[in-house]
């Protein structure tokens, strides 16, 4: 073999190398980032519940069952919208708490109120959210923070309320995701236990005194309503 056919072949085997690279590069995204994105979820999910107020108790004290349904709103992998419509009970009794209070000196209290709430937050994702197939770089794990505004509705009350909180989301399959989450409510009513101001010293300020309720929850999610590929998927 002469010098000539060994340069030759080198030069092949240098532009079939070339060639290979290219090739990767230039298909290997699109097969990445084949599936669609989609604008929403929907579903439903099941928790507890526990009040924080004059007679609540801790926040694990008196936990009760309830239900949500859930939609979400996706601007892009790492931020969303949730609005959820929550149905739940709350429970206390003045014998789980270590203050005295001096309207409740001779007897002890109780309540057990149905709640409804209905809130809309805004949740935001540590790492982009998806299988990565649809978003190059998404993660199916990441945890998220979330904030947001509600009404809370009881048979005599109806208060507005902050939200804070924050859990873990999970991609299940391609279309469905699993969350568990934490979230504080902080409500303007110090009626939502029946008692109000037990200590019988008046107070002002829209969350001072006021009685607040913590949910724990776990939903299912399943992805609709798919982007356009070619005009609106985000891509970094």
């Amino acid at each position: 073999m002469t010098v000539q056919n060994i340069t030759r072949r080198m030069k092949y085997g240098k532009l079939l190398c070339l060639s290979f690279i290219i090739f990767h590069l230039s298909f290997s995204p699109v097969a990445a980032q084949d599936d669609p994105e989609y604008r929403m979820e929907i579903g439903g999910g099941l928790g507890l519940m526990a009040c924080q107020g004059d007679l609540g108790g801790g926040l694990f004290s008196h936990l009760q069952p309830m239900a949500a349904a859930v939609a979400k709103y996706k601007m892009n992998p790492r931020m969303a919208w949730s609005a959820q419509l929550s149905s739940g009970r709350l429970k206390g009794t003045s014998k789980d708490t270590d203050t005295w209070y001096p309207e409740l000196h001779d007897s002890i209290a109780s309540f057990s109120n149905a709640l409804t709430d209905f809130t809309v937050r805004y949740e935001y994702n540590f790492w982009p959210f998806g299988t990565g197939k649809e978003y190059l770089g998404a993660r199916p794990l990441t945890p998220f923070i979330a904030l947001g505004a509600g009404l809370a509705f009881t048979k005599d009350v109806t208060a507005g309320s902050l939200l804070l909180g924050g859990g873990v989301k999970y991609k299940l399959a391609d279309r469905l995701n699993l969350t568990a989450e934490w979230v504080m409510h902080f409500t303007g009513s110090d009626k939502l236990d029946g008692v109000v101001d037990p200590y019988g010293i008046k107070s002002s300020g829209l969350f001072k005194n006021t009685d607040s309720y913590s949910t724990l929850q776990v939903s299912l999610t399943y992805d609709i309503w798919s982007k356009c590929k070619t005009c609106h998927n985000d891509r970094e």
